[in-house]
């Protein structure tokens, strides 16, 4: 069969994806002669008994005299490159943000934020307006929870990049995505509604889809934790089970618009086509002090996920109305 638009699309999406995070891997700058020696010399220098004080706010997010002269030393290198019209390089992995209040890159932090704040007015939106006794309610408020932490983590993790940040940040993340995967079903294919005796199999079924996704997470947080933290595999999980739930909701978004002709069931799909768009920032990585292509993918999907709360509630409203036309 001979493949549509749209999947040649996706495909080219997840292999660009592990394309970006091969590269994204390889870290020039501190791996330069230049920068090293630069480093060594500010600590011989500065870490010694009475040397200059790190500053308090910058002390509470645990910077200490190694990490001062490690960041001191990428703007030193930083601004010699720019100065001989050399490319800007990166450092472990990042690119030389200059920090704010002791966070490392302040503009990721506060799109992480603003994401935070959409979740949590969408939550609070829910219920307001979608009454307790809704059996869906109760899937789409644990999708805020989720999403919750993983904007927290991500917080942390742009503030301060630690081992323990950065595994919290990604684990986080991940559970985040799976959950979207797991409850698009329960509401594409209605796996909730097992109270008559001809769905009563949707309970079975709902049950197996549970266990399956919390042993995929297990499998996947155990690899990571325990075989091996790698990156280009978790861009590929990551991507694989945002593209399965993105077909899912672009599906279900056709359907339903064809069905009701109203345009608001169409927007499962123009979320999805917002998703992709922002992604390409992710794909199409740019070097930066100030801002970069990372922070920019935060800051695209701080609308989409206030559509995304408005559908459901859009969604839910109507559903509750086809009810108690038939009752």
């Amino acid at each position: 069969m001979k493949p549509r638009p749209s999947q040649r699309c996706l495909t080219a999406i997840f292999l660009a994806g592990l394309l970006f995070m091969q590269f994204a891997d390889a870290s020039i700058g501190d791996r330069l002669p230049e920068f090293k020696s630069c480093v060594e010399t500010c600590k011989e220098t500065n870490c010694v008994p009475n040397g200059p004080s790190i500053p308090f706010q910058r002390r509470l997010l645990l910077w200490d005299c190694p990490s001062e002269c490690d960041y001191t030393c990428q703007h030193i290198i930083t601004s010699a490159r720019i100065a001989n019209h050399d490319p800007i390089v990166q450092f472990h992995g990042k690119w030389p943000f200059f920090r704010f209040l002791g966070m490392q890159e302040p503009f990721s932090v506060l799109f992480s934020l603003l994401n935070f704040l959409a979740h949590d007015w969408g939550m609070r939106k829910l219920r307001e307006t979608i009454p307790a006794s809704y059996p869906l309610r109760k899937y789409y408020l644990l999708f805020g929870y989720f999403g919750l932490a993983s904007w927290v983590f991500s917080m942390v993790f742009h503030t301060r990049d630690f081992n323990l940040t950065e595994k919290l940040d990604y684990l986080g993340a991940g559970a985040s995505v799976l959950y979207g995967l797991y409850f698009a079903p329960i509401r594409v294919f209605r796996l909730d509604q097992s109270n008559t005796a001809r769905t009563a199999y949707k309970s079975s079924i709902l049950r197996l889809w549970t266990i399956v996704c919390l042993v995929l997470y297990a499998f996947h947080a155990g690899f990571l934790l325990l075989v091996r933290w790698d990156y280009t595999y978790n861009m590929a999980a990551n991507v694989a089970v945002g593209i399965v739930q993105n077909i899912l909701w672009s599906g279900f978004s056709i359907v339903r618009f064809r069905r009701m002709k109203r345009i608001w069931a169409a927007w499962p799909g123009l979320i999805v086509a917002w998703i992709i768009l922002a992604m390409s920032f992710e794909l199409l990585d740019f070097p930066g002090q100030i801002i970069d292509a990372h922070a920019l993918w935060h800051a695209g999907t701080v609308v989409p996920t206030i559509w995304w709360y408005n559908f459901l509630i859009k969604d839910a409203q109507e559903d509750m109305h086809g009810v108690r036309l038939k009752a």
